[in-house]
């Protein structure tokens, strides 16, 4: 057909049909720039013809120049509104420069045009659902899969947004249907090991990861799962080496570091060595991972410590670290480097092994002698209170709890001070509203003052967040409020941490149900809190 049309083209260099099919063969090809140009080539012959610019547009989509897409299939919709591929394919450049209302309007009416479009309704669903419209996304994938039965993306995308609205009995259904269809659908075994592990079904989790992996050995995502798994059942042995996948995971690539200096495993020596230790990943897991300091310097000559700015004073004076620098700032020269959470490996870390577990920080005394004159006299048992933590902590949706229903859950004669710095909007009026809640907001510079104030109260009761760890690190006692699925370091049925010896877990018995976990909490306030009248 190639031959035939460029033979056309020499006897007839204005046949436009002949150039536009040139144009269709050379995309079918995947020469993607030649087909570019013969596409031009064709709409400089005519110019009112909408298809060529259509064409053009997904040309332009493979070549990854989205915005020049959008702009193409603009002109093919001014030419010919009633086409709805053209706004179906314009909605998907959309969904990809994250211009999501726009996509969903674009889908909206490539399906008004023709109601039987099912790859409309799939990516209207991908873009609702990262609008965070759950429901509608489902529905959207609903209509997909009504249209085309074997609609094996849609099941395995619906089963996504199921997850993420906690239907987790139907997102598992959702991800079985897409392999029934597909059962070498690596990705969507992973991610059905991913909500077998959310219902606490460990087994059977990792059952499926090792399907995802069998059939993608190189899934780095299966096997961070898998690890992940592993150590919330307290495998530690076969967790932490998995757990160095993260490094192959498309999400951790921009927080690995590659320095010429090599990495330290755990079996070079370090004997007259200084070793670069550096955090990788949220304030709380620099804080729990840089006990490892002390273990590391009894083997090496000098140990640097590279943390966020904000955690630099409250490390300063870490055992076993000769210095601690901001990250990002120069460093000076060293001859191995090793991540914090890579630390566990290195020393082979069990159950039975995890060092200091009962105090390796310690506040600031300018901080602390500040901050207890500013509480004033102590009249009352003082409760530090941590409800929520950052929003783009990808499961803060399950950790934080509105303040609203913790104040009514909790003993009045106490002193209750906030060991937050930010607070959302949801939570502002009712902390307006509860002035007995002491709230010092942008006065908590660093954490020297929120370690300080952990200091001086009598129990900190906190969400998964950085504070709960500064407090665990501290000795102090620290009640942890957990979702049903904890994260892994908080491992299952138990109600103390190895991690650390003054920490008690409060877990959920059933998904979302913090009710029984602050009524809990109240009742052992009664009988624990020092000075709390019976």
């Amino acid at each position: 057909a190639e031959a035939l049309y460029q033979e056309i083209l020499l006897s007839q260099p204005r046949h436009f049909d002949a150039q536009h099919l040139l144009a269709t063969i050379a995309a079918q090809k995947n020469n993607f720039l030649h087909a570019l140009e013969l596409f031009d080539r064709a709409i400089a012959l005519k110019p009112d013809y909408a298809e060529a610019y259509s064409n053009r547009g997904n040309t332009l989509q493979m070549l990854k120049q989205f915005d020049n897409a959008v702009a193409s299939y603009n002109q093919a919709i001014a030419l010919k509104p009633e086409c709805a591929q053209a706004y179906s394919n314009r909605g998907y450049a959309l969904l990809v420069l994250m211009q999501y209302e726009d996509a969903v309007a674009s889908y909206n009416r490539a399906i008004a045009l023709k109601p039987d479009y099912a790859e409309a309704y799939y990516n209207r669903g991908i873009a609702l659902r990262e609008l965070k419209q759950l429901d509608d996304a489902v529905a959207s994938y609903d209509q997909a899969i009504a249209l085309k039965t074997d609609y094996t993306e849609a099941y395995y995308n619906r089963g996504n947004a199921l997850y993420e609205l906690k239907q987790l009995d139907s997102a598992i259904s959702s991800y079985n249907q897409a392999i029934a269809l597909k059962p070498d659908y690596a990705e969507a075994y992973c991610n059905r090991g991913v909500v077998l592990r959310e219902l606490r079904k460990l087994d059977s989790a990792i059952s499926s990861y090792n399907q995802a992996i069998a059939l993608k050995p190189d899934y780095a995502d299966a096997y961070w799962n898998k690890s992940v798994a592993l150590l919330l059942d307290g495998n530690f042995e076969n967790g932490w080496e998995l757990y160095e996948w993260r490094w192959k995971k498309e999400t951790f690539t921009s927080l690995k570091r590659n320095f010429p200096q090599p990495l330290w495993s755990g079996k070079e020596s370090l004997a007259g060595k200084t070793i670069l230790l550096h955090s990788e990943q949220g304030l709380g897991d620099t804080i729990q991972f840089c006990r490892y300091a002390r273990s590391v310097a009894d083997v090496c000559d000098r140990v640097i410590l590279e943390v966020e700015p904000p955690l630099i004073g409250l490390l300063q004076e870490l055992a076993g670290v000769a210095d601690v620098i901001a990250k990002d700032s120069a460093l000076p020269p060293f001859d191995y480097h090793c991540p914090l959470l890579s630390l566990p490996l290195a020393f082979k870390t069990d159950l039975h092994s995890i060092p200091f577990s009962e105090k390796y920080l310690r506040s600031n005394t300018d901080k602390l002698a500040y901050w207890a004159k500013r509480l004033g006299e102590r009249n009352k048992p003082r409760v530090g209170l941590v409800w929520s933590g950052g929003t783009i902590h990808q499961n803060d949706h399950n950790r934080s709890i509105p303040l609203a229903d913790i104040i009514g859950k909790l003993p009045s004669p106490c002193q209750y001070v906030s060991l937050q710095k930010e607070v959302r909007d949801i939570d502002r009026s009712t902390l307006e509203s509860n002035p007995a809640i002491l709230h010092f907001g942008n006065e908590l510079h660093d954490f020297t003052d929120t370690a300080a104030l952990c200091e001086l109260m009598d129990i900190i009761i906190t969400v998964d967040t950085s504070v709960a760890h500064v407090a665990g690190a501290m000795g102090k006692t620290t009640w942890i409020l957990l979702p049903f699925s904890p994260d892994w370091r908080w491992l299952l049925n138990r109600d103390d941490s190895p991690w650390y010896k003054s920490v008690k877990l409060y877990r959920q018995s059933k998904i979302g149900d913090w009710e029984s976990v602050l009524a809990r909490v109240g009742a052992d306030m009664e009988t624990s809190l020092p000075g709390l009248p019976t």
